[in-house]
């Protein structure tokens, strides 16, 4: 049975800083696709970071430049690091894995949160002051 724990999340001030991990456990294949998704109150789950098992990563627009994917293959377990965070970071962010990324290069510009079979149970970003 695959499973996906994530940590890391929090409550930090505008200008912030936050590692979110994800590990995941049970999984078996050679290779995978791992994902951020995030879901703000009253808006859809979207994806913010991906990252596969060749290395390849990307990252949507509002979180370029500022944000950082790392995974490590030997633990099937990744890490998302946010710079600058804004209050339109806050959201419950999720972990999701799937076999091979939709797109070429781990591309989230069109993943969609159907694409994954698995889920963790969420970490809450919150940015105020």
């Amino acid at each position: 049975q695959v499973r996906l724990v994530e940590s890391g999340g929090g409550s930090v001030q505008p200008g912030g800083s936050l590692r979110l991990a994800c590990a995941a456990s049970g999984y078996t294949a050679r290779t995978y696709c791992m994902a951020w998704f995030r879901q703000g109150p009253g808006n859809q789950r979207v994806a913010v970071a991906a990252i596969d098992s060749d290395g390849d990563s990307s990252y949507t627009d509002s979180v370029k430049g500022r944000s950082s994917i790392s995974r490590d293959n030997a633990e099937t377990a990744m890490w998302l690091q946010i710079h600058s965070l804004k209050p339109e970071d806050t959201a419950m962010y999720y972990c999701a894995l799937r076999s091979q990324c939709p797109l070429p290069h781990a591309l989230v510009k069109y993943m969609s949160p159907d694409d994954f079979p698995y889920w963790g149970q969420g970490t809450q970003v919150t940015v105020s002051s």
